[in-house]
């Protein structure tokens, strides 16, 4: 048995039947092209008889590309097949999809038919085809719902009309995983020609189960995965690209794919862009949190190894890099770690009182970056020093009264209290920092930088005072702006000698 899966891309087709996934012509050809980059095999370009614009896509798309075969989707009707061969033409490598319903619904209730005339329709739809194109590929729409025995029958039909591939849908995504790849077995076993064509699986996520339908059939014989990029499709959606081809990568199952895999994260995103459709942050491939660790136990078995807690190189992906996420459920190593990358080498007693202090941002703040770090870094760098420190600040401010605060500095050892109003919570507060401490000072300059992060950020201040006729400098930093202004001004005080 062939031991190359074919990788078939319906993300222009299946994928753009999602509401809100229409793409334009310069999209699709940017779309189209990406594809033929990451390696995939099959492009299906559109359903050429539905609209002018799918036509069109598949014209234009045919021009635009040379690697991969480019499929045209059709009905089991020979007019939906005339323009699918018109819209070929350009095509290097053209398909035709054909096919109809096989499942008890499809026969009896959409098409108000019988068994043996399904049959018939399909094979002359494949005998008509393969006039114009060698490559033709039938779908048995439905088949997760039909009979095996009457499935093979269907199978060994369209083959012997000259199919080159067929089509196994579970248009529904009703299966379960050993019920899908029991039937992909069940024809390999049971169609006396199936050597002759290519076994395709074609999975919807309606149960969230398309993936293991997929891997399933592959296990089971199915040569062609049909497939999305990000699973995009209508209703619960199809099979992720992303999820099978790095499942048969990561498992040694005798087969393999031509995908580029280094490609998958930028095609991602780019049909998040483009179809504006971001995927959810756990979405196994290419979510931003698929390589991402936040629990200090699993952090520090990643440093160790990353296999500890990979499967998956994130390289192997177009990652960089694993992410070592800092929050209130990180350790010590991860901690150091990151301190390490961004210049700071700490260990010991000094690792344990740093990360107290973290700890107690991380409670705070949803997660801890860099520039968080560089602040407390800064923030324990001077601390020890300090003749002056903030012990307690409270504000009491609102419409219709007058904002006072009491702060409490340790001076020297020694805790001092007082309280003092002011035009606003700031002001109020150093009015109450300048009773307290033994300088006369006269604010000159006062900066709050922007927040990037969100309301939880850290808020960045820096002062500028006057003294004695010279000038003193501070900075403070906090998730609450008034305490890292008065932390800004008792830096600026404490450079007074």
């Amino acid at each position: 048995m062939n031991d190359k899966v074919f990788v078939f891309d319906t993300t222009l087709r299946d994928g753009e039947q999602a509401p809100g996934n229409q793409l334009n012509m310069v999209e699709k050809i940017e779309v189209a092209k990406a594809l033929e980059l990451l390696g995939v095999d099959i492009i299906e370009a559109g359903f050429p008889i539905s609209s002018p614009g799918d036509f069109d896509s598949v014209v234009q798309i045919s021009k635009a590309v040379t690697n991969p075969v480019i499929c045209g989707l059709t009905r089991a009707i020979q007019q939906d097949i005339d323009v699918a061969v018109e819209a070929l033409q350009y095509a290097k490598r053209p398909r035709i999809h054909t096919g109809i319903g096989v499942s008890p619904y499809h026969v009896i209730s959409k098409l108000n038919s019988n068994y043996d005339e399904i049959i018939e329709r399909g094979v002359a739809a494949v005998k008509y085809a393969k006039k114009f194109v060698e490559d033709i590929e039938f779908y048995c729409e439905d088949a997760g719902r039909s009979d095996n025995e009457y499935l093979a029958r269907v199978v060994e039909a369209v083959i012997a009309a000259g199919a080159t591939v067929v089509n196994i849908p579970d248009t529904t995504g009703y299966c379960l995983p050993h019920e899908y790849g029991a039937k992909i077995k069940y024809l390999m076993e049971h169609v006396p020609n199936i050597h002759k064509a290519i076994l395709s699986t074609h999975c919807h996520n309606d149960l969230g189960m398309a993936t293991a339908n997929t891997m399933s059939g592959v296990i089971n014989g199915a040569r062609q995965i049909e497939v999305t990029i990000n699973g995009v499709g209508e209703r619960a959606g199809n099979t992720a690209l992303e999820e099978v081809v790095m499942a048969i990568k990561s498992h040694k199952l005798g087969v393999h794919t031509g995908i580029v895999t280094p490609q998958l994260l930028q095609t991602s995103r780019l049909i998040q862009r483009l179809m504006n459709s971001p995927v959810q942050a756990n979405k196994a491939i290419v979510g931003k949190n698929a390589f991402a660790h936040s629990s200090g136990i699993h952090q520090d078995g990643v440093l160790k190894n990353r296999e500890n807690y990979e499967i998956i190189d994130p390289k192997d992906v177009g990652v960089d890099e694993s992410s070592i996420v800092l929050t209130a459920r990180s350790g010590r190593a991860a901690l150091r770690h990151r301190l390490v990358l961004i210049g700071y080498s700490i260990d010991g007693e000094e690792l344990d009182k740093t990360y107290q202090e973290f700890l107690r941002l991380a409670d705070i703040k949803k997660e801890v970056n860099d520039s968080d770090l560089h602040v407390l870094m800064r923030k324990e760098k001077h601390e020890e020093k300090r003749a002056i420190k903030l012990e307690s600040l409270q504000v009491v401010c609102g419409k219709s009264m007058i904002p006072s605060a009491t702060v409490s500095l340790r001076i020297n050892g020694e805790v001092k209290s007082e309280t003092a109003m002011g035009d606003g919570p700031v002001d109020a507060s150093y009015n109450a920092v300048k009773k307290l401490i033994p300088h006369t000072v006269r604010l000159q300059e006062f900066v709050i930088q922007g927040f990037n992060n969100g309301s939880d950020d850290f808020g960045k201040v820096n002062v500028q005072i006057s003294c004695n006729n010279s000038v003193y400098y501070g900075f403070g930093a906090d998730t609450d702006i008034v305490t890292a202004s008065v932390e800004a001004l008792i830096d600026a005080v404490n450079t007074i000698g």
